[in-house]
């Protein structure tokens, strides 16, 4: 099964009517009443308390994007829904990739019942009821109609899951095609056999009502991620090129205590004047043409010495102080820019520049690229404890606020101290993994690499500061073979933005992964 940990945005994002518990198979599957019972649903916007009334399965599939904040691909989606004032409330979200062989999807279904049942019960809300959406495009040869056949047993196995919680599934939907299919309804007048069409995005009731609120759909996750893998592009062979000569120069230094702190505050100071240098580029429309003034704007040398320098966790730490304010938007697109450079060999030191783009995305309210971040983090390197107590935290619902405390203190403290800047940072000892509110998490027991010897690459390792906490990664040098990197350009002939392929060590299709049980919402 897949396994991402992408946001779904609030919570508490709307209302859905509800009709009490409806009848029961001998199995504990509900018979859920014929979508034209589903009336007086109300969809509760932010601000001043609008509600929009969702009185067909049309609307209520029209109203998913909104719930989640982007457009599912190829998902397994759970909506729970609450009473309050005689009526349904949207509650938690749950998404899971949608396996590729079908003997994974009973374990599939009931991860994804039970986890977000869990997780509503822990906030103190347990679902009265449950919505399924199956959001599934056809391969070539196949038909919309064809692929809400295909998925008809997951849509039965998940109303059986749902039944044995003693929660009802009083819609279940098939979104395929640009078109929709009713599991609970076989009225022909009102869920056709050949689907209903779905409406123009952005066109129906609720659409407006959510512009006007102020609610975001933000494309497909696919689009996201791309913002944030690595490249798979000629010019990639030119960073690793440059990552590999920064860690023959930068190597030796970071292993001297000396020379750490001193790489540490030419890390610091480097990547302050490429802030400088991306807040003061004229805005770009559109995320693609963006990213790529970004990629120009950072040099393959200097991306290499700010990806090898954030290995250290107290660089790291500093660098994370730029949270808000007019220095959060120039330092995402940075932390974006050198994860999409961590290419090759160094796949797993992606997870720093990940963790920061992950944190600053949450710090400043964007939760959906925090979570699919912070899960790419931990895809890079399972074991970085800054990205699974992020994680967990941003997962549980907490405010960052105190996180900002923290690091606002820090920094002002610093700045009393030693009103010098970076060069503070030759004094100070290794920093302790910041405090993330939350369930406490222990450290995870550091699990052995092995890499086949001679394969000519750059071997991550771990080492440990002097109170036995997790350090700074360090790669072995090592000298390039002549010719292994050619030049490249900034661009494929086809016009793709570097970075549109996966990265390893992200999760794959069909593989489980030990941080995410699903991509949740309580």
């Amino acid at each position: 099964m897949t396994n991402h940990g992408e946001s779904t945005g609030s919570p508490e994002n709307g209302d859905i009517s509800g009709h009490g518990t409806g009848p029961r198979t001998p199995g504990g599957e509900d018979r859920a009443p014929c979508p034209q019972d589903i009336t007086r649903t109300a969809y509760d916007s932010h601000g001043e308390g609008q509600q929009v009334t969702l009185r067909s399965p049309a609307e209520l599939a029209d109203a998913l994007p909104y719930l989640l904040g982007y457009r599912p691909e190829d998902s397994i989606v759970l909506v729970a829904l609450h009473e309050k004032d005689g009526r349904g409330r949207f509650g938690g979200r749950a998404r899971l990739g949608i396996p590729a062989n079908p003997d994974d999807w009973p374990a599939a279904a009931r991860q994804l019942a039970h986890g977000l049942v869990t997780g509503s019960e822990r906030r103190g809300a347990r679902p009265e009821q449950m919505v399924v959406f199956l959001c599934h495009e056809p391969v070539r040869g196949e038909s919309g109609r064809q692929v809400k056949e295909r998925l008809g047993p997951l849509a039965h196995t998940l109303r059986l899951e749902c039944g044995a919680l003693d929660i009802p599934v009083v819609e279940a939907l098939c979104v395929s095609d640009g078109r929709f299919w009713s599991y609970c309804c076989d009225d022909e007048d009102c869920c056709p056999s050949e689907g209903t069409p779905m409406g123009l995005p952005g066109t129906s009731v609720l659409a407006a009502a959510a512009t006007y609120a102020g609610l975001q759909v933000r494309g497909t996750l696919r689009e996201l991620r791309a913002r944030l893998q690595p490249w798979e592009h000629s010019a990639a062979r030119e960073q690793e090129a440059a990552l590999d000569a920064a860690g023959l120069a930068l190597i030796p230094r970071i292993l001297d205590a000396e020379g750490r702190h001193e790489v540490a505050g030419e890390t610091l100071g480097l990547a302050e004047r490429i802030l400088g240098r991306l807040a003061g580029a004229p805005p770009v429309p559109g995320t693609l043409p963006a990213d790529l003034r970004d990629d120009e704007l950072l040099g393959h040398d200097e991306a290499a010495a700010l990806i090898l320098g954030l290995q250290d966790r107290t660089t790291r730490d500093r660098a994370a102080e730029w949270m808000e304010g007019d220095e959060a938007g120039p330092a995402l697109r940075l932390w974006r820019a050198l994860a999409r450079r961590c290419v090759g060999a160094y796949g797993e030191h992606a997870a720093a520049p990940l963790t920061l783009a992950g944190w600053v995305a949450w710090s400043t309210g964007d939760e959906l690229e925090a979570r699919e971040a912070l899960a790419m983090a931990l895809g890079a390197d399972p074991d970085y404890l800054f990205a699974r107590l992020l994680h967990q935290a941003c997962n549980e619902g907490l405010d960052p606020e105190s996180i900002r405390r923290c690091l606002r203190s820090e920094r002002g403290d610093r700045g009393r101290a030693a009103p010098d800047g970076p060069a503070a940072v030759a004094t100070e000892p290794p920093a302790a993994e910041p405090a993330v509110p939350g369930p406490e998490a222990a450290p995870l027991p550091r699990r052995r690499r092995t890499r086949t010897p001679g394969t000519g690459s750059v071997f991550p390792r771990r080492v440990r500061t002097e109170d036995g906490r997790p350090g700074r990664r360090v790669p072995h040098a090592r000298t390039p073979a002549a010719g292994a990197h050619p030049a490249a350009g900034g661009a494929d002939e086809s016009g793709t933005r570097p970075g549109a392929g996966r990265r390893r060590g992200t999760p794959q299709p069909g593989a489980r992964t030990g941080h995410r049980g699903g991509d949740r919402e309580e």
